[in-house]
This record gives C-alpha cells, sequence and structure tokens, in this order.
C-alpha cells in the first residue's frame, strides 16, 4: 500500500529528513513516486508486472542517501494525487531477514499564493480554511442581528415554539460544527496535523444537526399529510404530530443515524459530505433522494386541494426548502463528477453548507413571517409571536 497519498500542484516539494542515514545508505533506500492515474492502471492492467517492474514505472524516484533532501514536483499541468512510496533492496523479495528500521519523516508542500511551497493543504483542501472563516464570521454576525429577537418569540412560547426551538438548536449545531472546522484547519495550516478532536467533533455536531432537521421536516409533513386525512379544519402552523408520522420519522431518523455513522467508519477522513466513498454514501444520498421525492408527493396532495391562496404559498415555501435540504447533497454530489477529483469536496462540501443554510433561512422567515403567521394561523393574534399592534405596524420583524 502508498505510504502516502496527496493532491500535489506544480512546484509542491516533498522534504524527507532521515535520522539513521548509514542504513538507509545500506538498504538503498528511496521513494518512488506514482501519479494516481498510472498506479491504478498498473494494478488494473490485464498484464501481470512483477515487483521490480511496478516500482520501475514510477514517474519520480528520489534515492534516500542525505539526512536532508528535497524533491520539487513541477511541470504538473494541474494538481492530482501522487502516491509514495518507500522502497529498498528487501522490498520486492519474498525472505529477508528483518534488519534495522529506517526512521525518517516526511513533509509534503504545496505552493502558498506567492508560489513558495509552504502550504500544508493539499490541492483538494486549499480554500476550505477561508471558506469556514467566512461562514463563522456570517453566524456570528447573523447571531449578532437577530439572536435577542429570536430568543424572546421562542420564550413567549407562541404556536410554533417547538418547531422554532428544534430549528435554533439544528442551526446552533451547524455553526458549531463550522467553527470546529475552522479550528481544526487553522491548526491544520501551522503543522500539517491540524487538531483530529475538532474534525470528529464537527462531523458529530454535523450528523446530529442532520438528524433534527431530518425529524422536524418529517414531522411536520407528514403530521400535516396524516392530519388532513383526519380533520377538516386542521390548524396548518402547528406541529401536527400524530402517532403515525411520528413512528415514520423515527425509524427514517434511525435508519438515516445508522447510514450517518457507518459513513464515518467506512472514511475515516475529517470531512462532512462523503460523496463518493462507499456504499454507506451512496445509501445515504438514495435516501435523501427518495425523501425529497416523498415529501414532495405529500406536500403535493395537500397543496392541490388547499383553496386558499395564502396557505397554498405557504406549503409551496414549505416545500421548496425541504427539496433545497435534502437534494443539494445528491444533486451536487452528481455535477461534482465532471470536475478534477481535487475539486470535487470542495465543491461539495462548500455547496451543500451554503444551500442548507438558504433552506433554514426560508424556514425562519416562513415561520416568522407577520402576513403569513398572521392571515394563516387560526389561532388568536395575543398568541403570536412577532405580531404587532395596529398603532405599531411600521416595525420592522425578522
Amino acid at each position: 500500500k502508498p505510504y502516502l497519498n496527496w493532491c500535489l500542484g506544480d512546484r509542491a516539494v516533498l522534504c524527507v529528513r532521515i535520522k539513521n542515514i548509514a542504513v538507509a545508505v545500506t538498504k538503498a533506500a528511496r521513494l518512488h513516486l506514482f501519479q494516481a492515474q498510472e498506479w491504478q492502471k498498473l494494478q488494473n492492467g490485464i498484464q501481470d508486472h512483477s515487483c521490480t517492474e511496478m516500482f520501475s514505472k514510477a514517474q519520480l524516484t528520489m534515492t534516500v542517501n542525505l539526512t536532508e533532501q528535497n524533491l520539487t514536483v513541477s511541470q504538473i499541468p494541474y494538481p492530482e494525487t501522487w502516491y509514495v512510496f518507500y522502497v529498498d533492496k528487501f522490498t520486492c523479495e519474498e525472505n529477508y531477514s528483518e534488519s534495522e528500521d529506517i526512521q525518517f519523516e516526511m513533509v509534503l508542500l504545496n505552493p502558498d499564493a506567492e508560489g513558495n511551497p509552504l502550504d500544508h493543504f493539499s490541492a483538494g483542501e486549499s480554500g476550505l480554511h477561508e471558506f469556514f472563516f467566512l461562514l463563522v464570521l456570517a453566524y456570528f454576525i447573523t447571531a449578532c442581528i437577530y439572536a435577542q429577537s429570536l430568543w424572546q418569540t421562542i420564550k413567549k412560547r407562541g404556536p410554533m415554539h417547538t418547531v422554532l426551538k428544534v430549528l435554533t438548536i439544528a442551526l446552533l449545531l451547524q455553526a458549531g460544527s463550522a467553527f470546529a472546522n475552522y479550528l481544526h484547519f487553522s491548526s491544520y495550516s501551522k503543522d500539517g496535523i491540524g487538531a483530529p478532536f475538532m474534525g470528529s467533533l464537527a462531523e458529530l455536531c454535523d450528523i446530529v444537526s442532520q438528524i433534527q432537521m431530518l425529524y422536524l421536516l418529517l414531522s411536520l409533513c407528514m403530521g400535516w399529510t396524516i392530519g388532513r386525512m383526519k380533520k377538516s379544519h386542521g390548524r396548518p402552523l402547528q406541529w401536527d404530530s400524530t402517532p403515525t408520522s411520528t413512528g415514520i420519522a423515527v425509524v427514517v431518523v434511525v435508519t438515516q443515524s445508522f447510514l450517518l455513522i457507518w459513513e464515518q467508519f467506512e472514511d475515516t477522513n475529517h470531512h462532512s459530505y462523503h460523496s463518493h466513498h462507499g456504499l454507506a454514501s451512496g445509501l445515504l444520498i438514495g435516501l435523501r433522494v427518495c425523501l425529497a421525492l416523498s415529501l414532495a408527493a405529500g406536500l403535493y396532495q395537500i397543496i392541490t386541494v388547499e383553496r386558499s391562496t395564502l396557505k397554498r404559498e405557504f406549503y409551496i415555501t414549505f416545500a421548496k426548502a425541504c427539496i433545497l435540504w435534502f437534494l443539494c447533497h445528491p444533486c451536487l454530489a452528481t455535477i461534482a463528477v465532471i470536475f478534477r477529483e481535487y475539486q470535487r469536496e470542495k465543491i461539495i462540501t462548500i455547496g451543500v453548507i451554503l444551500c442548507q443554510c438558504i433552506s433554514m433561512v426560508i424556514l425562519y422567515r416562513l415561520f416568522l413571517s407577520h402576513s403569513l403567521y398572521w392571515e394563516v394561523s387560526s389561532l388568536s393574534s395575543v398568541t403570536l409571536p412577532l405580531t404587532v399592534s395596529s398603532g405599531h405596524k411600521n416595525r420592522h420583524h425578522f
């Protein structure tokens, strides 16, 4: 197996430091670098190659005979993944006696903005540090503007208290995931190691947030769909939970939770959206597509029989938010296939986070909207949060 793989760009540098150089020289130690596509061709080719023949086809070879030496990987038209192998004169021998190990340190660096090889990020990770910084900054500014009014609304315990509480918890978990990712990447930019605990914490926060949102959207949609079959005058803004809707929501949530945890074990790299990394990811994408289609079908039944234009607009907007939340990942994973491999993770990660943020904004505006809330709900205006008296109609609301 390759000792290390890295997405290298032009003028990338491989730095190797050896502690016991005498042993390395005696064993004729060297490093062989293969482009990912070429190595896969050798492994999957019809012709069988011997161990020696395979390593002889390396694109770059570096003899390890100095305490510290560098290898510059140049003339690369675009960034691509390279496999780095440690090889010595005993590697291809079937039977050999154990000898003294060679202790060495290997550092792979990509050029920074000024072209100097100082960047610990691979080409597939470059830009994510800046993105999470801007995302955390956006969350902070938004919290400063809207946190107090939202907290006051939740404290009033209006008819949408449960929905707003669950939605806010999911939003806080998303913000926590972004902050943990920022800390991880900040540490990684300095030492190339990062903070694995923060990376794991970011993934955990994202998983719990996904579960929260799934339960919220399913409970609302299934509750309304089933509730309209039994009641002719339902209140569309209530969390209209029934034993059936709750049971369906719990089954789907447990299924998604299992797939998300399985996905983490299947791919241990610290990123939340594993678009093309195994069976669990494929099943998870399939589940999200099925959920989007089922929710769209359920809401379509409500919209077609609804006579009120305002209520119909309410359900249509809610359907758009649901579909955006569930389909953004499958759609972006499909679109990313046309891009190069090193670009896919960035496209999916940034795209999914932005789409889900937009979906949350739509839901907040929907459930806090003065016009929809005022006219659609059949409850008394006294119990409604963010409502105004006739003498204060010029007041702005979130």
